[in-house]
Formats: structure tokens, sequence, C-alpha cells
């Protein structure tokens, strides 16, 4: 049975992550797309353990790393998730949808 990556120290954290990113060159080399969406949610979700949550606050606006002109909106914090129900993109347009991502994806502070 696998480990949860909440019960990892940070040095497996960081060995896991850079195994994973070597899968996943791998995986893009070899064209293999649904691999390389698997490997790059594993990678997000490990990364995630490795941000200080605190570094983030509720109502503050991030980029979406990996999705430019993409805007998170933080209603609130849980774990190494950060839940929001506003997506709002370039030209401003909200989308109003509760779900979490990880807090790894998320980029730097939008200013309002």
């Amino acid at each position: 049975m696998e480990r949860r990556y909440s019960s990892y120290t940070v040095e497996e954290l960081r060995a896991e992550v850079a195994h994973l990113k070597e899968q996943l060159q791998k995986a893009e080399q070899w064209g293999n797309v649904s691999e390389y969406e698997i490997l790059q949610r594993k990678m997000q979700m490990a990364a995630a353990y490795l941000v200080n949550p605190a570094d983030f606050e509720k109502g503050q606006r991030y980029e979406l790393a990996g999705d430019p002109g993409q805007i998170f909106e933080i209603t609130y914090i849980n774990g190494v998730f950060a839940w929001g129900g506003h997506r709002i993109n370039l030209l401003g347009q909200k989308y109003e949808t509760r779900e979490a991502v990880p807090l790894s994806i998320l980029g730097d502070k939008v200013r309002r």
C-alpha cells in the first residue's frame, strides 16, 4: 500500500517531486497524454505539501500556475487545498463554481 503524502518528510517529498518530474518528461517524450496528465496531478499534490498554507490569505486572488489568464479567489484553506467559488478570466468575468485546488498551483498574488 502506498503512503500518503502527508506522512512524507520534506526530503522525501522533494525526492518524490523530482522522480515524478522525470517520469513526466518521459511521458511527454513518448506522447502519452493520459500518463502525462496523471503524473502532473500527482506532482502538484506532492508539491502542495511543500507549500506553507500560512503564505496564502482568505479573500485574496492568485494567478493559477500553468493556466495563464486565470485567477483564483480563495474562500478558505483546508490543509493543502485552497477552496474558492470564483475563477476570473482576463476579461474580468467571474465563473461561480465551488472548487478546491492544491496550494502548489497558486502563483503570485493579484492586486485588485
